[in-house]
């Protein structure tokens, strides 16, 4: 305590979004209190680590659609590049698609958190993401949700955001909305190819675009004579990466190719396959047992069909 009377505490401000939130979202913060007539009273709130709540970064207003709410600083409707009534109509698509092909065995709603700048963006990502100013919209835990709950957030850059057609935003909210119903399917094993190919599989479906318009730079890539040798490695979708937009069509096309071949429903049972169980020591052999087993036929012979339809884009 100083002079003044005025001493410093630490506090967690728990916060839950109703219909929205089944676990608390925890803020640290960190109390400035000073003595006054009547006690002590709070003169100073900020936060004491992790991201901060989107209200730190200004007023907040909210837009409902039916299955969606979002929650946008002031300054990211009006006088901004996105509304959020626009925002809350294309979550709502978002869930019917992703419902569409996932089922119900998910919360069946989704929060979105519109900043109203690219660096508040990069604030609430809490971390020195590379590649972050390149990101339309990533999925992220609610500070302090345990694993695998509902309680996950959309953010979205409005900086990128805004610049996409209707169609792209839709392709991408749909993308982000997959990985909040597959979160309780997700592990760190799950192969990155696997996880973000079924997203972008989820945005294009029945779109009725090609896959050249789909895959345009591993098209490109395929008419020069680059041709990949295996699929994506978890390295290669990492934000910031090198050929990050070829690594994730590579990915929408393995899905792509196991969703003609083998339907939707398929493509699902192997992804919730793949999160049931550790893989062990040797992914790659596990990941083999599984193809044998639910698509039958083993993950080089996958790879091998994967690689022809990769070629065929040339034509």
């Amino acid at each position: 305590m100083d002079a003044a009377g005025r001493c410093t505490a630490t506090a967690e401000l728990t916060v839950t979004v109703t219909g929205y939130d089944e676990q608390p979202v925890v803020h640290p913060r960190r109390l400035t209190l000073v003595r006054s007539a009547v006690g002590r009273r709070v003169e100073h709130e900020e936060g004491a680590g992790g991201p901060p709540p989107l209200w730190d970064l200004g007023a907040v207003r909210a837009a409902s659609g039916a299955r969606c709410l979002v929650l946008g600083v002031d300054g990211a409707d009006a006088g901004g590049p996105v509304a959020l009534d626009g925002a809350a109509a294309v979550g709502d698509r978002a869930v019917s698609a992703v419902e569409a092909l996932w089922g119900t065995a998910w919360a069946g709603r989704l929060l979105l958190e519109l900043p109203a700048t690219g660096e508040q963006f990069a604030r609430l990502l809490a971390e020195d993401r590379p590649g972050w100013s390149e990101l339309a919209a990533v999925t992220v835990a609610a500070p302090g949700a345990p694993l695998h709950t509902p309680a996950d957030r959309v953010l979205v850059n409005p900086e990128v955001y805004a610049r996409l057609s209707d169609f792209g935003r839709q392709v991408v909210i749909t993308h982000e909305t997959m990985h909040v119903a597959t979160r309780a399917d997700t592990r760190a094993w799950t192969p990155l190819w696997l996880s973000e190919g079924v997203a972008d599989w989820t945005g294009y479906r029945d779109s009725g675009r090609s896959a050249r318009q789909i895959a345009p730079e591993l098209a490109r890539d395929v008419a020069a004579g680059r041709l990949p040798v295996a699929l994506p490695a978890d390295a290669a979708l990492t934000a910031g990466g090198e050929g990050l937009a070829q690594a994730y069509e590579q990915s929408w096309l393995a899905c792509d190719l196991i969703a003609r071949r083998w339907g939707p429903q398929r493509l699902t049972a192997l992804y919730r396959a793949v999160g049931a169980a550790a893989p062990g020591a040797d992914r790659e052999a596990w990941l083999d047992g599984l193809f044998r087993d639910r698509l039958g036929l083993g993950l080089a012979e996958f790879t091998r069909l994967w690689l022809a339809e990769v070629q065929s884009l040339s034509r």
